[in-house]
């Protein structure tokens, strides 16, 4: 009897209880707010541009006079963020069989300096219980405190490749404050590449509002769907290309990353960065010495296939090469974009699009989507029973 591929979700996000207890004790953002008697779960607040309402929410809740719900920024912070249960009943809905986690952004990387380590300890405990506790169906990918003392920092990544459940760890574009081409990232890079912990690089909110315009920007009117439809993908490829240029990748051949959102914009850019690199005289003269970006797509990046179509996911499968269908993984990023309904605990549409997306782009039920929604991943991440300790 042949051995069913297991369906993987590479891309899944929780925000555990300690850490959300960190993000109610800030006043600014990121932070946490509960209005009870208004909206039945607390808010997180992550862009600038939303202090404004919640301070005016907080000063009516403080003078008696409720808040509309309406009125209140953010995202609400429902069970699918914090409850292993939740978890596993998404995946069960959905047909996942293996769901490697992550922190959701922003990560550890506003914590202070001397508190990054050992909060980073304890968010990774935690994940690594949540797995223990749900053998072969949960893996995850550490936090680091990039905040952290160089030696600090360091010590992280050898502690957390002796975690059984661990698989790699999860990384913003902001590196250590500069971006990921900062002279002072590069041995971090090389400690990840050497470990053997591939990198899930995922943005937030990296570039300045003032890109949006005023509508989009300061008054927040256009919600969200700038900066994470066009903002994430963008933020993705700047720092991606920034590592290209720096020469990163030659320089780390260990070097491995996941990008999220199917790399962003680079799959359909990459040919322009190429063309560009060649007619600019003095990076031409070294990038000859180099691999091309071609090669590293095809050598040192993997893709998630969060793009919600097949006309992205074709273009993604085309950038990474003559074996690109083995270096694409199928994600959800849940618990983001929940159903247009009400009811969560049924199927999510967010889900059923990227799932539909590989279906139509590669086959419904062939190797090749087999392959993308779970037999890659369980290969390159060794998805076994993780109850061995790596060596």
């Amino acid at each position: 009897m042949a051995t069913k591929t297991p369906v993987v979700d590479v891309h899944t996000h929780m925000y555990p209880p300690e850490y959300i207890q960190i993000l109610e004790a800030r006043d600014d953002i990121p932070i946490v707010r509960s209005f009870p008697g208004v909206a039945p779960d607390p808010r997180i607040v992550l862009l600038s541009t939303e202090m404004a309402p919640l301070k005016a929410a907080e000063a009516k809740a403080a003078s008696g006079e409720q808040p509309t719900l309406e009125s209140l920024p953010g995202r609400p912070l429902t069970t699918h963020y914090a409850s292993v249960a939740q978890k596993i009943h998404f995946m069960d809905t959905h047909g996942i069989d293996v769901s490697v986690l992550s922190l959701a952004n922003p990560w550890l990387d506003f914590v202070a300096s001397d508190e990054a380590g050992k909060i980073a300890a304890s968010v990774n405990s935690g994940f690594s219980a949540m797995c223990a506790a749900n053998p072969g169906r949960l893996f995850f990918f550490a936090t680091l405190p990039v905040t952290a003392p160089a030696d600090v920092l360091l010590q992280t990544i050898k502690d957390v490749r002796k975690l059984p459940f661990c698989r790699g760890v999860i990384l913003g574009t902001g590196g250590l404050g500069k971006g990921l081409d900062d002279p002072e990232m590069e041995p971090v890079l090389e400690a990840l590449g050497e470990a053997g912990l591939i990198i899930f690089l995922h943005p937030h909110y990296g570039l300045p509002g003032e890109v949006w315009g005023p509508r989009g920007g300061t008054t927040g009117e256009y919600g969200h769907v700038l900066p994470l439809a066009l903002g994430f993908p963008m933020e993705t490829t700047i720092a991606v290309t920034r590592l290209f240029l720096a020469g990163v990748f030659d320089r780390l051949p260990k070097l491995r990353m996941l990008l999220a959102h199917s790399g962003g914009t680079l799959p359909f850019l990459a040919g322009r960065i190429d063309s560009c690199v060649r007619h600019d005289g003095h990076l031409w003269k070294e990038a000859q010495k180099r691999r091309s970006i071609w090669d590293v797509l095809h050598e040192q990046v993997y893709l998630d296939a969060v793009v919600y179509s097949d006309v992205g996911l074709q273009a993604a499968v085309a950038a990474s090469g003559a074996k690109g269908l083995d270096r694409l993984m199928f994600g959800t990023d849940h618990p983001f974009f929940p159903p247009l309904g009400t009811d969560e605990q049924g199927e999510w549409e967010s889900v059923s699009m990227n799932a539909d997306a590989v279906a139509k782009a590669l086959g419904d039920g062939t190797d090749a989507a087999k392959n993308v929604m779970g037999g890659n991943a369980a290969r390159i991440l060794d998805l076994v029973a993780g109850e061995q300790e790596k060596a």
